[in-house]
């Protein structure tokens, strides 16, 4: 098999694994009587990683028909794994935190294969898989446009129910706005960097100009 078709089948992979993570995680909740499993969806996090599952299956069949991505499963790779990538980032900075706050943190394998192993899979194949896009910058524009559409309306929800998924969105939880707009600023930051770092990537690797 060529390299190409090796690839295919590591994305297919990779969509599979992430399926299983996805159920294990949501039943794992469901299974915590916590009103968090109950809004296993609301996580940016799970959205992300539905979006991954269903680009790494389509990406897989794409690359058994073809020796290239088109154009537009290259500018959804950027976007996707923006995402993933970032997610896992500030999910392992939301585990240190919990630690230093002394509150008890329980992380199941899925939530170690949803934050860290397929993010940095995803990352060697963006850098060494065949047959690659090259990305453009304007890709960050959407990069941030989802984590600011679902911020919005979290903040809108949690303000109705009383819960939010991750606890820096709840002004109880933190110092006061200064802290709360401090870390969303920051958040935007990890996800445009992100999105900078496998657009240059992309250029780099494919030999591309700006």
């Amino acid at each position: 098999m060529t390299s190409r078709t090796w690839f295919a089948y590591a994305r297919l992979a990779a969509a599979a694994l992430c399926g299983a993570a996805l159920v294990h995680r949501l039943f794992w909740g469901l299974g915590s009587q916590t009103i968090a499993g109950q809004n296993f969806f609301a996580y940016l996090t799970i959205q992300s990683n539905v979006a991954f599952l269903a680009l790494a299956a389509t990406g897989g069949v794409i690359a058994l028909r073809r020796e290239t991505d088109p154009g537009w499963l290259t500018d959804l790779r950027t976007t996707v794994l923006s995402w993933t990538i970032t997610a896992g980032l500030v999910f392992g900075l939301l585990v240190w935190q919990a630690g230093a706050r002394g509150i008890p943190m329980t992380v199941p394998w899925s939530d170690h294969v949803l934050h860290f192993v397929l993010p940095a899979l995803s990352l060697i194949a963006w850098i060494l898989g065949p047959g690659g896009g090259v990305a453009h910058w304007r890709l960050i524009a959407y990069v941030l446009a989802f984590p600011v559409v679902w911020g919005i309306f979290t903040l809108w929800r949690g303000a109705q129910i009383g819960w939010y998924p991750y606890y820096f969105l709840d002004l109880r939880q933190v110092s006061g706005i200064g802290e709360f707009l401090a870390t969303c600023a920051f958040a935007l930051g990890v996800f445009a960097g992100v999105a900078s770092g496998l657009i240059a990537l992309s250029r780099w690797r494919r030999g591309a100009g700006s």
